[in-house]
């Protein structure tokens, strides 16, 4: 068994991910996540696709990044169909 890196648990089902060249054991994809998944700049909550970026800061959509001061971001393609 191996303990997880996040919440010390040993787990006989734990697994291992290999992130810029370091090694961490989890015991769940949840603490994983909790350990590794970046923070979106404005509002905290995890990122967990890819997100959005400028050079200096990270965003879980464009509507933080709006609210950040951040212009140009969209989180989907405007087709001119109106709802």
């Amino acid at each position: 068994m191996a303990k997880c890196s996040q919440c010390g648990n040993d787990y006989d089902k734990s697994f291992e991910v290999l992130m810029q060249g370091k090694s961490y054991t989890f015991d769940s994809f949840e603490c994983a996540i909790n350990m590794l998944a970046p923070k979106c700049d404005h509002c905290g909550t995890r990122i967990l696709g890819h997100g959005m970026e400028t050079p200096e800061k990270l965003f879980c959509c464009a509507h933080c990044a709006e609210a950040a001061g951040v212009h140009g971001f969209s989180d989907r393609i405007r087709t001119g169909v109106t709802a």
